[in-house]
């Protein structure tokens, strides 16, 4: 299927202007032609997080659960349908809790995975060490007072209705299960959605940056992803930005997701 995407022309600075990087070609955006058989949407990290009344702190401190709901709400149903109906692999990609253990495509994505390497060892922690941790997780990140209505959500943690697996879709928990579900199928190019693109998707087990290291190209859905934004960005959600230059410098391709319905409805 030929799908237009878009890249980043990162060369060549131009040191005769005041700032050379200012002579780079930017995005571009070319027609392409992507193998459905080899190609994989990937749902990653999509989670039912409550309401604020049930998690105020939670979402205190994940500012972008909102803007996730909304893309599952007005984003999801179709591109899931459209390639469900295409007959392009669907894989979801879960973490963060026990709840997809039960679903048939994780036992599938366990029977097909080898074992799973031994953890790396890790450092040994002294007072000065532990309580440094302490320190980021009170006044970093999630904050003292929000610990609880956090850990209290990861306890009822589910897919949200409008992204639950449907038959034996499968589902890994790992960049090793996800390689084997891959592998059954002869996926090469992996297409993510999901929370958060600067944060799971480029570095949870099963995004971009573990399945990188099999030879995945690893591509993103512009409409269908959120960033962790900041207090400087989220006005305009310039992380998000940040990380779409980041996909198509060192990953893959960014895809607009009406050439992604287009191509998918063409291929039926």
């Amino acid at each position: 299927m030929k799908i237009p995407a878009w890249y980043y022309r990162h060369f060549d600075a131009d040191f005769a202007l005041d700032v050379p990087g200012e002579g780079y070609g930017g995005w571009q955006r070319q027609p392409l032609e992507f193998a459905l058989e080899h190609t994989a949407l990937v749902v990653m990290h999509a989670w039912d997080a409550g309401t604020r009344e049930e998690f105020p702190g939670w979402h205190r401190c994940v500012e972008y659960i909102p803007r996730a709901n909304a893309i599952c709400r007005g984003v999801l149903p179709e591109l899931l349908g459209a390639v469900r109906a295409s007959g392009m692999a669907l894989f979801h990609v879960a973490g963060g809790g026990s709840y997809y253990e039960e679903y048939p495509g994780h036992r599938r994505a366990l029977a097909l995975a080898e074992p799973e390497l031994a953890p790396p060892p890790h450092v040994t922690a002294d007072p000065a060490y532990q309580e440094l941790v302490q320190f980021r997780a009170d006044n970093v990140f999630v904050g003292k007072h929000n610990a609880a209505d956090v850990r209290r959500g990861f306890e009822r943690l589910a897919f949200p209705p409008e992204a639950e697996p449907q038959g034996d879709e499968g589902i890994a928990a790992t960049g090793n299960q996800l390689y084997a579900l891959c592998r059954e199928r002869g996926i090469n190019h992996l297409i993510y959605t999901g929370f958060a693109i600067n944060w799971c998707l480029l570095l949870s087990p099963g995004g971009m940056h573990d399945m990188q290291r099999y030879g995945f190209l690893c591509s993103a859905i512009r409409e269908a992803v959120t960033a962790v934004e900041n207090k400087e960005t989220a006005r305009h959600e310039l992380c998000k930005d940040l990380a779409l230059w980041r996909v198509a410098l060192a990953f893959g391709f960014v895809f607009d997701l009406p050439d992604i319905l287009n191509a998918l409805r063409g291929s039926m």
